[in-house]
C-alpha cells in the first residue's frame, strides 16, 4: 500500500493529470485509460506488466462507475447489447488476470497491437467514405471474452478490443462507446480482485492514488462529449487513437 504521508502534491500532480488525460478519451471513446496508463507504469516507471495492470484495474473500478453513470443519465447505453457483454467479459477478466499473475503475456503483445492498428485503419477509412449507417451486430459473446481476457492479460484491451470490433459491425459509434463503457466496471471489479487474491495489495502505490484523483474528476464528461459528438466524426477519433497507441505499442516492443 502507498504510504500516505508521501503524498505530496508534486509528487502526484504528473499522474492526476495523466489520469485525467486518459479518462477523458476514454470516457468519449470508448477506450485508452488501460493503455495510456499502462504504458506510463512500465514503460517509464519500470513497474512489472502484472503490478502496472492491477493498479490501473483498480483506479478503473472507480472510475468506470462514474464514467457508466454518466453514459446511463445521458442514454448511451444499449442494454441489451449491456447484458450480452458483461458476463463474457467479466469470465474472460479473471482467467486472463489469472494468467498474467502466472506467466508473462507480453509476447503476444504486438501480434494483437498490429490487429487493432489495421482495424483503426479500417474505421478511419469507413468514417471518410461518408455516411455511418448503424446495424445490429452479431458476434458479440465471444468478442466480450476474448475483450475480457486480453484486458486483463494484456493490461489494457477491453474498449479498444470491444468497440472497434462493434463498430466494424455497424453498431451506433454512441451506444457503443456508452455500453462499453458501462459494462467496463463489472469487468474491472472482477479483474481487480482476481488480482488481489493472487498478488496481495502490493500494486496500490501512490501513483494508484493519482490516476484515481484525475480519472474521477474527468469521468462525468465522457458521456456528454460521445452524446454531443457526430457518428462519423467519432469513429474517425476512435480510428485515429487506436492506429496511433497500436503503433506505437508495437514499436516499443520491437524496439527492445
Amino acid at each position: 500500500m502507498f504510504d500516505v504521508s508521501l503524498a505530496t502534491f508534486e509528487a502526484i500532480l504528473p499522474f492526476i493529470l495523466v489520469g485525467f488525460a486518459a479518462q477523458m478519451i476514454d470516457g468519449a471513446l470508448g477506450m485508452a485509460f488501460g493503455i495510456i496508463n499502462n504504458t506510463l507504469l512500465v514503460s517509464l516507471l519500470g513497474l512489472p506488466p502484472a503490478l502496472a495492470s492491477a493498479s490501473v484495474h483498480a483506479v478503473e473500478t472507480f472510475t468506470t462507475a462514474a464514467s457508466g453513470i454518466s453514459h446511463v443519465y445521458h442514454r448511451n447505453v444499449n442494454w441489451k447489447l449491456f447484458r450480452r457483454l458483461v458476463i463474457p467479459g467479466v469470465i474472460g477478466g479473471v482467467l486472463g488476470a489469472y494468467v498474467l499473475s502466472k506467466v508473462d503475456a507480453a509476447v503476444a503483445k504486438p501480434f494483437v497491437m498490429a490487429y487493432l492498428a489495421s482495424i483503426g485503419l479500417y474505421l478511419l477509412y469507413r468514417a471518410w467514405r461518408g455516411r455511418v449507417e448503424p446495424r445490429e451486430p452479431r458476434i458479440i459473446e465471444p468478442l466480450g471474452l476474448v475483450g475480457g481476457f486480453l484486458d486483463a492479460a494484456g493490461g489494457g484491451g477491453w474498449g479498444p478490443v470491444v468497440t472497434s470490433n462493434l463498430l466494424v459491425q455497424g453498431a451506433s459509434p454512441r451506444e457503443t462507446i456508452g455500453t462499453v463503457n458501462t459494462s467496463e466496471f463489472f469487468l474491472t471489479a472482477t479483474i481487480s480482485a482476481t488480482f488481489i487474491a493472487t498478488l496481495g495489495f502490493a500494486a496500490f502505490t501512490l501513483h494508484t492514488l493519482g490516476l484515481l484523483i484525475g480519472g474521477l474528476i474527468a469521468a462525468p464528461f465522457g458521456g456528454l462529449l460521445a452524446k454531443r459528438v457526430p457518428a462519423r466524426l467519432l469513429m474517425a477519433m476512435v480510428g485515429v487513437l487506436l492506429t496511433a497507441t497500436s503503433a506505437y505499442t508495437i514499436w516499443s516492443a520491437l524496439s527492445k
